[in-house]
């Protein structure tokens, strides 16, 4: 990191991270995890490769925020599903709890490839993987080509290859 970045961030930290703190905390309602985003905030700024804009100040930070909060809330949406999976499942086949963290992890993994998908890249890959339709089916319920709907179980599965294995 070059000496200009890190003052860059010294100095948006001392003079914004009290306001952050407070905007994240409206947001979530809790101290503790608002701490924690807005640290993450700054974590994120040391780790960009990019210049910092500091015209706006409070609107580049809120921006940065507002992704970590989404974050925030779609793994909490998560958590809660995976807890009421757990809540039916009878106590002699319930995981272990490492396999249970493993498994969220797992989850939150596919959620973030998911969403990295564009909505009928998406849908298609889904309806390929969990319906076990065929590329045809695929193509008339989108009302694309076969071959579109080919490409987008395609970049599905190459999407699925990248989180796995890397971009290798």
């Amino acid at each position: 990191m070059s000496p200009t970045k890190q003052v860059q961030v010294e100095t948006l930290y001392a003079d914004h991270h009290g306001w952050l703190r407070g905007w994240i905390r409206r947001q979530l309602g809790n101290s503790f995890e608002a701490a924690d985003l807005a640290h993450d905030v700054f974590v994120r700024l040391l780790g960009r490769p990019a210049a910092i804009e500091t015209r706006e100040p409070r609107a580049y930070l809120s921006t940065i925020a507002r992704g970590l909060l989404v974050d925030h809330w779609r793994r909490r949406e998560l958590e809660r599903a995976w807890l009421d999976v757990l809540a039916r499942t009878p106590e002699e086949l319930a995981p272990s709890p490492e396999n249970r963290m493993l498994v969220l992890e797992a989850l939150i993994k596919i959620d973030q490839m998911l969403d990295s998908l564009k909505p009928k890249v998406r849908q298609a890959f889904l309806w390929a993987q969990l319906d076990g339709m065929r590329c045809p089916q695929i193509a008339e319920r989108l009302g694309v080509s076969l071959a579109t709907a080919e490409r987008y179980v395609a970049t599905g599965l190459r999407q699925c290859y990248a989180h796995r294995f890397g971009d290798a």
